[in-house]
């Protein structure tokens, strides 16, 4: 597969506590991507459940390699062709009352290649806003990332998009993927800055995908899934509620990028 028809797609959801209900929403939300040519489909973080509670997750964990969740992945991809992440989902931590926030890749024949345990927890109180997600869960340690078809993919999740050192980590990739459950205030005043910094920065494309409306649990989520290319052009963007963010990436593009502004080249740090 070349690079230069590579179309990758991120999926918007607005994911609610019951998660045969999620479940069926991305299964229709990524067959849209797959019948629109993408071969790479991103799913945001929590999309199998944003519960009630944040203890909610803690009884739908699941022992990596089994469970349902893991299982509607690898059968989708396999169904599909293309390589499925699943933006997170909870996995059994060994820490009573706690879970892993776990983005994992099916490859397009429905294996479990990669997976990236969340290393960032977000912290954040204003008002009567507010979230600890290390309450509920155990943050993971090694930055992640995988070779797909067309280039070295780097994973991240959510709050990781403020620490610029863990992309630096993640090395020369040709695409990095944030799925996100971006809370609105946070969201509107930084989510696309932030985006677009680390695509500017990595010189690589950037494809985010995110929670997007009011929950059932009466949190709001920013949206905005985006699609960026190496130079920070923002080329595709949802605002809110459900649906498919897709475009396609280009070697051409990267290495003109690098060509015009060799920045990664210049690095003394």
């Amino acid at each position: 597969m070349s690079i230069e028809n590579v179309r990758v797609a991120a999926i918007q959801m607005v994911s609610g506590p019951e998660v045969e209900q999620n479940i069926e929403s991305a299964r229709r939300l990524v067959g849209e991507a797959a019948r629109g040519g993408a071969s790479l489909v991103l799913l945001p973080e929590y999309w199998p459940i944003l519960g009630l509670h944040e203890t909610d997750k803690l009884a739908k964990a699941e022992a990596m390699g089994d469970g349902p969740i893991q299982r509607f992945m690898s059968e989708l991809s396999r169904e599909l062709g293309i390589w499925l992440i699943g933006g997170t989902l909870p996995l059994r931590s060994p820490v009573d009352g706690k879970v892993l926030n776990t983005l994992l890749v099916c490859d397009a024949a429905g294996n479990a290649v990669s997976r990236y345990d969340k290393i960032h927890l977000f912290g954040f109180t204003r008002g009567t806003e507010s979230y600890d997600e290390s309450r509920t869960i155990v943050a993971g340690d090694d930055p992640a990332s995988f070779a797909a078809p067309f280039g070295k993919v780097g994973l991240s999740v959510c709050y990781d998009l403020r620490f610029p050192e863990l992309y630096r980590a993640l090395g020369d990739c040709a695409l990095m993927v944030v799925p996100s459950a971006f809370t609105y205030t946070t969201g509107k005043a930084h989510w696309e800055i932030l985006l677009r910094a680390r695509a500017i920065e990595n010189q690589c494309y950037v494809l985010a995908a995110a929670q997007g409306g009011r929950h059932a649990n009466g949190r709001r989520t920013w949206g905005h899934s985006m699609f960026i290319d190496p130079w920070g052009e923002v080329l595709a963007v949802l605002p809110e509620g459900e649906g498919v963010v897709a475009g396609e990436l280009s070697a051409e593009r990267i290495a003109s990028v690098r060509e015009s502004l060799p920045a990664l080249q210049h690095r003394r740090l």
